[in-house]
Order: C-alpha cells, then structure tokens, then sequence
C-alpha cells in the first residue's frame, strides 16, 4: 500500500492551490470545488477544510494568487522593456491572457455571481500597487496611467467573458479588442516613447 508523502501546511497550501488553478483553465469556475481539489492532490476534504475553510475560501485565495502572479508579471514587463525596445503589444497580451486563457476573468465573475462581492478585491488590489510603483517613471506627455490601466483591465476582462460571442457577432477577428487596445495605447504616447527611444 503506497503512503503519501507528507507536506509541510505551506507545501500542501500550494499543491492545493495548483490544482485548483488547473482545474479552473481546464474545466471552467464552477469545477474548483473543495472535492475536486482534494481529488487532485490526493488529499482529503477535511485537509482542504483545514488550510481554506470552504470552497469559497479556496477560490479567494485562488484569486489573490493569481492577482500576484498577473501584476509581477506585467511590473516585470514593463522595467524590463523600459530597460530596452518597448512592446506595447507584449504588455496588452499579457493582460488579455490573464484574464481569458489564465482564467481570471471567469473565476471573478463566477465568485461575485455566487454572492462574492469582494472577488476582484485582490485584483484590484495588485492593479492599483503596480499603478502606485509605475507613476514614479510615467511620462508627463502620457495619458494619466490610471486611464491606461483602467481601459487594458476593462477590455481584457470584458474580452475574457464575452470576447468570443461578440466578435462572431460583430463579424470581426477573435484578437480585433486586443488590436484596439494596443492603437489605444500606442496613440496615448507609449508607441511613440518607444519609437523615440530606438
């Protein structure tokens, strides 16, 4: 009979949190369940109880994972391509990645359709941090960050939800809000810094 090996609560808290995060991108927000999880990592209900306390506490702590992960890679991105070139395009389709393939945007709006109303707090949270550390290197002859920011996180997460159905309606290409966010953000002066810059 084989044993499980045992983890520390920080080890077991991960795995967990893993699984629900490949739960979640392959089976959509309603899969991550306390169940499936346990299901996953070999691991009981009440283990998964004990570190998240309800199904509902796993997807928070999901979310804020995931609200961590997004912003550090967008930061990095973005000092990275101040460092050289700037691509405006590779921070707008980090940004639609997250929200739709990283599955983001459904798990916020599954929690806050469950009665969740803080579910984009973590989000929300990370986005407005990353804001506060950008202005300081912000050009002045820029649209106000806050603006940028806003209209790449509405589009990408009203992308995730919807992007689909409403582009085959519309009759136009699956990446069409993508290009749009990308002429926005390059005619708001982050294009031309970077041509500037070359």
């Amino acid at each position: 009979m084989a044993v499980k090996k045992r983890l520390s609560p920080e080890e077991s808290r991960a795995a967990a949190l893993e699984a629900a995060r490949q739960i979640l991108t392959e089976m959509g927000p309603q899969a991550v369940t306390l169940k499936a999880v346990a299901a996953r990592v070999d691991r009981t209900h009440a283990n998964l109880l004990h570190h998240f306390g309800s199904a509902a506490g796993l997807q928070q702590a999901l979310i804020e994972k995931m609200a961590a992960f997004i912003t550090t890679t967008i930061r990095e991105t973005i000092f990275r391509q101040r460092a050289s070139d700037q691509n405006p395009r590779e921070v707008v389709d980090l940004a639609f990645d997250a929200f739709d393939t990283g599955g983001a945007g459904a798990l916020a709006s599954w929690m806050i359709l469950s009665g969740n109303e803080n579910a984009l707090d973590p989000i929300l949270k990370a986005i407005h941090d990353l804001v506060e550390e950008l202005r300081e290197d912000h050009s002045e002859d820029e649209a106000p960050i806050e603006d940028e920011t806003m209209q790449l996180v509405l589009m990408a997460l009203g992308d995730a939800l919807f992007g689909g159905p409403l582009s085959r309606a519309l009759g136009v290409p699956r990446s069409r809000a993508r290009e749009i966010a990308l002429e926005s953000m390059i005619s708001h002066g982050i294009g031309r810094r970077a041509e500037q810059s070359r």
